[in-house]
């Protein structure tokens, strides 16, 4: 992390000999190194501090000064696994979090990368260095869903190439773990790579047993936010694997986590706290890394612990606690002002030395990106047409002839096979007699193939919508009606990406989400937060149960949790790791 302030500089101001630019007197400093409060003063110069101790430092007419009488001194909050693609982009999530306190968030790079290649990420990466804040990048390896190219597109060269940037910290999570479980070469050589250049390997190991995450550990994974109950938590921990806690809106799981802490005792110098990515309707409630904050105090952690968990251990992990984490001579000048220590919602915002935020209004400009300047990857290259029975599951049989397997959901982001016996009409099952059963493709953006498949418990009542929010980005169709689904389709295809929803022939709700299929363009949180309230509503309405539309949408498409999914390849099952019904070229579905 490039710091603008000399060391020389620095001594200087310590010594009282320069100036400093600005002071902070009188509050009371969270130390995270020794766990104390202690009532001193802090000298800034530049983007660093100089000092921090009790005495008065040099002054001119430049410096600012701020009485903290009465406030806590916090470092800056970090958040170490984040995903700015809920609908949120970079800059409309940093101009949310950034007067929270979170001065530094590490971001997941992966539908940026599927749609720029290395060369627009690259650039991305470049134009984002002006964000107020640290904007960290941690590289993916592999995507969520195998696809045709895969290995291609995340090849060894241009994986190798991002890994040397500045600000790409390390390596992502490989959500299909057993892959590394199995010593899979290429992910073990660049994880290997990422260690020697000094850089974090970030884990993914839902699911993942005491004795398999031995081998985890062993191949070099440095932390992991999957574990959901305490006891999974505290295998990671004894494993020497860092603990990152998550209370996301997903998974609100931080209530057991912290039983290792407050009941079990164990220490909590080798634990950090991530938001892992949630909706924009929680961020609005909850806060981000300062909710983290705010809720593990309130279930009994220790104030100091839980802060040092979001600062100098975060730091650590990161491999940047000469940089960040701390309240230090030599560490950038990430601070808070904290009216209390209940709340942890900051008066003042400092980031790099620059008041950035004050009573949640952030002070400075964000910049204007014009997002799809870096997009390789072309959005939609047919569709000209939308035929109807593109949208139904070809079957072909008498109900007592065959089942047909049906990817029945026991949650927002899990399902089970369900065997039916489905009557045929036109040579397709037939679904209308079942409330609740919905036909849903996905389909290649460029027109090469489609995968179907049909699902139970998504909703009851819908009868079209499309979406290229999900985890390949390209065309999920769901409904009960084709003509609804044709419609939907269409209109997603017209904006180029985005969420729609249709009754009849009647569009009753359009996201556009232009940026990947994911984002939106505009830096306005506000907008996505009513999108993501009108989303939830109108699904709920068609009979949704779950809490989190987004991330079922988007974990529809993945291969890598239980059971039947809907990938490029085809229906799968991901426990036997088989692919149940190929996905067909789009040529051959159009023509049966």
């Amino acid at each position: 992390m490039k710091k603008t302030a000399k060391r020389t500089e620095l001594i200087e101001v310590a010594q009282g000999r320069r100036p400093a630019d600005l002071v902070i007197k009188g509050g009371t400093v969270i130390n995270v190194y020794s766990g104390e409060f202690l009532k001193q003063n802090i000298a800034v110069y530049k983007d660093c501090i100089a000092y921090v101790g009790e005495k008065d430092v040099e002054v001119d007419h430049h410096t600012k000064v701020i009485d903290a009488e009465g406030m806590y001194v916090s470092p800056g909050f970090i958040e170490p696994h984040a995903h700015p693609w809920v609908l949120y982009n970079p800059v409309s999530m940093t101009k949310k979090v950034l007067p929270l306190g979170t001065t530094t968030t590490v971001n997941d790079n992966l539908f940026f990368y599927l749609h720029m290649g290395p060369k627009g990420f690259k650039k991305m990466v470049n134009d984002l260095k002006v964000l107020p804040g640290n904007f960290l990048w941690l590289v993916r390896l592999v995507s969520q869903a195998d696809f045709p190219g895969e290995k291609e597109w995340f090849n060894q060269k241009d994986v190798q190439e991002l890994l040397e940037l500045d600000e790409v910290i390390g390596t992502a999570e490989v959500t299909r773990w057993p892959q590394i479980y199995q010593g899979d070469p290429f992910l073990i050589d660049t994880m290997e790579r990422a260690k020697k250049m000094g850089k974090v390997v970030d884990g993914h190991t839902a699911g993942c047993s005491y004795d398999k995450l031995n081998s985890i550990a062993a191949a070099g994974v440095s932390a992991c936010h999957e574990a959901i109950t305490a006891k999974e938590a505290l295998n990671r921990l004894r494993l020497g694997i860092w603990t990152t806690m998550r209370n996301s809106s997903l998974r609100p799981d931080l209530p057991e986590l912290v039983k290792i802490i407050i009941e079990g005792k164990v220490s909590t110098n080798r634990m950090t706290m991530t938001t892992d990515g949630p909706h924009p309707g929680f961020i609005e409630e909850e806060g981000f890394v300062d909710g983290l904050v705010r809720k593990a105090v309130e279930l009994g952690v220790p104030v100091m612990n839980a802060l040092q968990m979001v600062t100098i251990n975060a730091a650590f992990y990161l491999r940047l606690d000469d940089h960040i984490g701390g309240i230090a001579p030599g560490r950038l000048a990430d601070i808070l002002l904290l009216p209390n220590l209940k709340e942890f919602r900051p008066s003042a915002v400092i980031s790099k030395g620059e008041i950035v935020a004050k009573k949640g209004e952030l002070l400075v400009s964000m910049p204007e990106i014009h997002w799809n300047q870096y997009i390789k990857r072309e959005p939609f290259l047919f569709l000209k047409e939308m035929l109807n029975d593109l949208n139904l599951y070809r079957y072909p049989h008498s109900s007592s002839e065959k089942t047909v397997p049906v990817v029945y959901f026991t949650s927002n982001v899990i399902t089970k096979r369900k065997d039916m016996m489905l009557p045929s009409k036109d040579g397709f099952a037939h679904i209308a007699a079942h409330k609740g059963l919905l036909n849903a493709v996905l389909i290649d953006r460029k027109g090469k193939w489609i995968s179907k498949a049909i699902l139970e418990r998504f909703a009851l009542n819908l009868d079209g919508m499309a979406s290229t929010y999900n985890t390949t980005t390209e065309l999920l169709v769901i409904g009960k009606n084709p003509d609804s689904m044709a419609i939907a389709a269409k209109k997603v295809y017209e904006m180029g990406g985005g969420i729609v929803v249709v009754d009849g022939n009647e569009v009753i709700l359009e996201i556009p989400l232009p940026f990947t299929g994911m984002m939106a363009i505009d830096s306005s949180f506000e907008t996505v937060v009513e999108n993501h309230v009108k989303l939830q509503a109108a699904l709920q309405e068609r009979g949704f149960p779950f809490h989190d539309i987004l991330y079922t949408l988007l974990f529809l498409t993945c291969d890598f949790l239980p059971d039947l999914k809907l990938v490029p390849l085809g229906l799968y099952a991901v426990k036997e790791n088989q692919i149940l019904l190929p996905a067909q070229p789009l040529n051959e579905a159009i023509v049966k």
